[in-house]
């Protein structure tokens, strides 16, 4: 039962991947706007019901990752070690988000797509500002959680801020400039780094 279990989870994320994979390719040959969730379906041969099971609208194909991320970043916050200080738990988290970036997002060239079109495309900008938004609540609360005596809910949304503004500038950046995937994981290090360096 538990093989049968794998195997079928193991087969939603295949189709998964098809689904972005499609997405990307038909969102780079056609552009964003002249592509349509059944196409999407049709280029990964599965159905526009089994493109809704995985994802609400064709935007979301390009956060396919983001969620995956935010909840490493969680993970490593609830996870405090005892004695670990709060830059440390935060450069964990941070860099939990990055490895996730590099694994998937960067190489599939869905990083350099979704930095492209979102300057474009006014769905896929409220779409991310909204996931964006979202996300640094979530880190901010976790992080207030881990450190009571140290943050209130001010400090902590500020220290989120700082910390994902800057990783998420210093990619964009070394996307628009055409950097690689290892370029652009630096770059975001870069930051993190610079950041965690003002939190004592």
């Amino acid at each position: 039962m538990v093989e049968k279990h794998g195997l079928r989870e193991r087969k939603k994320l295949r189709t998964r991947q098809a689904l972005i994979e499609a997405a990307v390719r038909l969102f780079e040959d056609k552009g964003y706007d002249h592509v349509t969730v059944a196409e999407i379906a049709d280029a990964a041969e599965v159905s526009p019901r089994t493109f809704f099971l995985h994802f609400q609208a064709k935007e979301d194909v390009l956060l396919a990752n983001a969620d995956v991320r935010v909840d490493l970043a969680l993970q490593a916050i609830a996870e405090r070690r005892a004695g670990e200080r709060l830059p440390e738990v935060l450069v964990r988290a941070m860099d939990q988000m990055i490895a996730n970036t590099w694994d998937s997002d960067l190489p599939s060239g869905l990083a350099a797509l979704r930095a492209r079109l979102a300057a474009s495309v006014p769905a896929l900008q409220a779409r991310l500002l909204q996931r964006y938004l979202t996300a640094q609540t979530e880190l901010a609360q976790a992080l207030q959680r881990a450190f009571p005596d140290r943050l209130d809910t001010i400090t902590a949304s500020a220290l989120v801020g700082a910390m994902v503004g800057a990783i998420s500038a210093s990619a964009l950046t070394a996307l628009e400039r055409g950097d690689g995937p290892n370029e652009v994981r630096n770059a975001m290090r870069q930051a993190m780094a610079l950041v965690a360096q003002s939190v004592s």
